[in-house]
Parts: C-alpha cells; sequence; structure tokens
C-alpha cells in the first residue's frame, strides 16, 4: 500500500482539539472522558469535570428537569438523542446555548454515553438575522403589493379619467364641427367670415386630434392598440396624409417639396396608423419650422424596406436633446414657443406605431438652426406591377335621401347634425331621451336611427336593444354616435345591436358614406 502523501494528527490530538465539544459519560451522566474543546467553552478544566462531575450538573435548572423526563429516558429507549437545545452554565455562571447530539454504546460490557456539543450562539444571531430578514422581505413584499395595486388603481383611473375627459371635450365639439361643415355648404362673400370659418375648422380639428392622440398614447401603453392590417399602397397614404397636414403648411407659408417614387411600394400595414405617423411628422416640421421655410418629403424602397423621410429647414435639435425627442410629453424648451399648445406626445405616437408595424424611426439634425430629418423604416410586403394601383378605380356608393332619426340629449349636436342632412336631401327628426326616441321609431318609421349611448333614463344601449326587438324595426340601421372612444364602447356597441360606432365629433364624410351604403341594402 502506497504510504499517503499528507500526514494526519494523531487521533488524541483531533478529539482533543475537535471542532465541536466532546465528552462521555457512564450511564448516571458521570464525566470519563473530555476534549479541550469543551473545556475551553465551558471554562472548567479536564481535572475539574473527570470522575467528579456529572454532565447534567453543567446544565441549568429547566436542563436538568428536560434531562431526567426526556433526555435519561430516551437514551435509555432509542439510545440516541438528536439536536437537543440547552443551556450549559460557563464556570462563571453565564449561560452558553449548545446543541447536544448523544448516543449510547456498550464497551466492554459497559453502557456508555458520548456527547458532542456545539455552540449556538452565532446560530441564533443568525437565525434572529434571517427572521429578521424575513421580516423586512414580508414587509417590502407586502408594500410593494400595496404599491402595485396602488399603480394599478391610479392606472384604471387614468383610463377612466381619459376616457371622461375625451367623452365631455367631445360633445361640445360635436355639434361646433357641425355647424362647420353648415358653413361650408353656404356661400360667403366677405373674406373675414371666410376666414374665420377656416380658423374654427383648424382649431377644432387641432382638439380632436389631441383628445384622440392620448386615448392612443394610453392604449399603446396598455398593449391594447389594434392594428388592422392590409396590403396597401404607402404613396396613397401619404398622399392623404399630406390633404390632411396642409392646412397647418400652407398657414405658415411653407413650401413642400414631394419626392415619390414611379411605382408603387406596397406594404402590410394599416392605414390609417400609417396616415396618423406621417401626418404628426408633417404636423412637428411645420410648427417648428419659422414661417416661409421648406419642408421635404421623400418616399423610396431600399432593399427590403420603405423609406419615408421628412425633412425641414425649421429649428433644429441639439445633440444634447436627441436621445430625448421620442419620449412622451417632450417638449423641447428651444421649441416651445413654437408647440402650438402641444402635449408632446406627437413623436412618442409615431415611434410606437412604426414599432407596431415592424419598422423604427430615428431623427438626425445638424443642431439648433439647421433643421432636422425624421426617417421612418417599414419592412416591404413585395411590389406590385406599375399599373395595378391605376387600374383600382373608386367605387362611390349612390345616395339615396332617408328618414333619419337623431336621438341625443344635447340639443346642439342633434340640431345641428339634423340641420346639415337635410341640406343634403334627408328628412330628420330629433328626440332628447331614449323614451320620446322610441315613440317617434314608431311613428316617424326612420329608415336610419343615429343614437347617443349617454342618454338620460334610457342608455343607448338599451334603446337600441328595444328598436331590435321590435319587428317591423329589423332593417333599420342602427348608427351609435358617441363620446365613448375606447375599444370596449364600440364592442359593446355593436353587441347592443348597433352596426356601426362612431365618435364623435362625427366624421361626415365617413357618416355619409354609412348612409350611402345603407341605402342600397
Amino acid at each position: 500500500m502506497d504510504s499517503p502523501r499528507f500526514s494526519l494528527p494523531a487521533f488524541s490530538d483531533a478529539y482533543a482539539h475537535a471542532a465541536c465539544g466532546l465528552l462521555t459519560t457512564t450511564t448516571d451522566g458521570t464525566i470519563v472522558r473530555v476534549n479541550a474543546t469543551f473545556c475551553v467553552w465551558s471554562g472548567f478544566s479536564a481535572e475539574e469535570l473527570l470522575d467528579g462531575r456529572r454532565v447534567q450538573d453543567l446544565l441549568t435548572v429547566g436542563g436538568k428537569v428536560f434531562h431526567q423526563t426526556h433526555w435519561a429516558p430516551l437514551l435509555e429507549i432509542q439510545r440516541s438523542v438528536a439536536e437537543v437545545k440547552l443551556d450549559v452554565r460557563h464556570r462563571d455562571g453565564r449561560k452558553i446555548p449548545m446543541l447536544i447530539n448523544a448516543a449510547r454504546y456498550r464497551h466492554d460490557g459497559i453502557d456508555y454515553d458520548d456527547f458532542a456539543f456545539i455552540v449556538v450562539t452565532d446560530r441564533h444571531k443568525y437565525e434572529q438575522e434571517l427572521l429578521v430578514a424575513r421580516q423586512k422581505a414580508e414587509r417590502a413584499l407586502e408594500a410593494q403589493k400595496a404599491a402595485e395595486d396602488a399603480l394599478r388603481l391610479a392606472d384604471r383611473r387614468k383610463d377612466e379619467f381619459l376616457a371622461t375627459l375625451a367623452h365631455e371635450i367631445r360633445n361640445p365639439l360635436a355639434p361646433l364641427k357641425t355647424v362647420i361643415e353648415v358653413f361650408r355648404r353656404k356661400e360667403f362673400s366677405d373674406p373675414q367670415i371666410i376666414w374665420s370659418r377656416g380658423v374654427l375648422e383648424r382649431q377644432i380639428g387641432q382638439i380632436a386630434r389631441l383628445v384622440d392622440d392620448l386615448l392612443e398614447v394610453s392604449r399603446i401603453a396598455e398593449g391594447k392598440l389594434e392594428i388592422r392590417a392590409k396590403s396597401l399602397d404607402l404613396a396613397s397614404v401619404i398622399r392623404e396624409a399630406i390633404e390632411t397636414s396642409r392646412a397647418l403648411i400652407d398657414a405658415s407659408s411653407h413650401k413642400l417639396e414631394i419626392r415619390l417614387p414611379g411605382e408603387p411600394i406596397v406594404l402590410m400595414a394599416d392605414p390609417t396608423r400609417l396616415s396618423q405617423v406621417i401626418q404628426n411628422l408633417l404636423n412637428n416640421a411645420a410648427k417648428y419650422t419659422p414661417a416661409g421655410g421648406t419642408i421635404w418629403l421623400e418616399l423610396y424602397g431600399e432593399a427590403d424596406e420603405a423609406v419615408i423621410k421628412v425633412r425641414d429647414s425649421g429649428i433644429g435639435i441639439s445633440a444634447e436633446h436627441l436621445p430625448s425627442i421620442f419620449q412622451i410629453f417632450a417638449q423641447l424648451p428651444p421649441g416651445l414657443p413654437r408647440s402650438q399648445g402641444g402635449l408632446g406626445i406627437g413623436l412618442s405616437l409615431v415611434k410606437a406605431l412604426v414599432e407596431r408595424h415592424g419598422g423604427k424611426v430615428s431623427v438626425h439634425s445638424a443642431g439648433t438652426g439647421h433643421g432636422s430629418e425624421f426617417v421612418v423604416r417599414l419592412p416591404l410586403e413585395g411590389r406590385l406591377p406599375s399599373n395595378a394601383i391605376a387600374q383600382q378605380q373608386p367605387v362611390v356608393a349612390r345616395q339615396c335621401d332617408q328618414r333619419i332619426l337623431i336621438i341625443d340629449d344635447n340639443e346642439d349636436t342633434a340640431t345641428s347634425l339634423a340641420m346639415l342632412l337635410e341640406l343634403d336631401g334627408h328628412n330628420t327628426r330629433t328626440a332628447s331621451d331614449g323614451e320620446t326616441g322610441l315613440v317617434l321609431v314608431g311613428e316617424f318609421a326612420p329608415e336610419t336611427v343615429i343614437l347617443d349611448i349617454g342618454l338620460p333614463g334610457l342608455d343607448g344601449y338599451e334603446v337600441a336593444a328595444r328598436i331590435r326587438n321590435r319587428k317591423a324595426c329589423a332593417n333599420i340601421t342602427l348608427i351609435a354616435l358617441t363620446g365613448w372612444a375606447q375599444q370596449q364602447d364600440r364592442e359593446s356597441a355593436l353587441s347592443a345591436g348597433f352596426d356601426f360606432h362612431l365618435t364623435k365629433p362625427v366624421d361626415y364624410a365617413q357618416l355619409v358614406g354609412i348612409l350611402a351604403c345603407s341605402s342600397q341594402q
């Protein structure tokens, strides 16, 4: 057998200086062997302990009772005791908490008990620290849960507030926008009146956009924003967005230079959302460019991406502000005088909408006074043949005069919309509550009912359900026209029997399209 590579201390030395106190007793507890470790811990010398003291003599009164009632009987019955925690009296009288294990064995016909003692002062401290740490962790978890509950409650209240705010703002906007549409049908020669009508139209449109942007940001933050993708020609979306932003661009006497490709660039995307992206970029350029400036808009394909660039000769962006330009409510100090009352959410919305389409947006600027450039990159679906878009002819629905009932507790909204519809040749009636509206449904026999949701007494959902329950009203077109514009509001309206859900202030062109289509059914 090979010799070991290292030497071990003699067993007697290992026993004497073991990491725990060791001693051996006879069955009556008399100590017959003890190691140096236990002597150091207890303060007694070996001579003081051997053959003169019993192990139970070193315990407190409670420990002696425990020894007599539990420890000794267990050793007698099962010949071992494990993990007993008792206090041992030091020679100077203080208590030392120790964890004790004992085992009985027979040697030369005589029973002996071997003991192992471990000082557990540090263990007590550790256990206490663990207890304190656990209590702190529990309190922290409770505080975190309370904070999360508070955040969820605040978030819910925020959503409710935004929805209510949007509803309350949309209600007065609805008749204002309708009256402006009535004014558009009238001929005015006074240039001041014509100018005033344009101002009202632009400002009401701006308020409506602010409300919509607030709700969009809320939906994006909650992951509730719906993307309705379809195959589209990006150039056509850009043209529509330009028309929407044209008034703001022209108001500042800006020059808009547009460069579109000769062939279609096709995407799978939501045309409404992409139009929002381009409108926000154009509006941003128009607002932050001094009067008489230039805005460049370019679209082209690059590899597997569509690239949209919006550049301006405006106030530019300093290097320190570039990283925060897409943050929500970000309004840079140099641009505040030109923000025109915006909330600073337009570019945040652009970034969110582009990313929802799998794309990315970036900004570049040579610094303050040197203009800025926003670049949107979107993944391509493919390209249509060069003549494919040109072959698609718009379908114009034939409009027929209808009997239309408007039920809305806002008299201005109902009256102004009725006036506008009658200018288009329709026959209208109005009601300010659900009960009156149901009576008119029977008397007037409308082909279309435009119905507010938040009515006094019977709400719009109940009125719609009662109309649907009448056999004579099976073919009536029900249109919800309301300031409530959340997704759940649309779903609730459709579930209640409405055919369409429109948001105040109504897009009159959209309403006309619905009426024209319903008249052909």
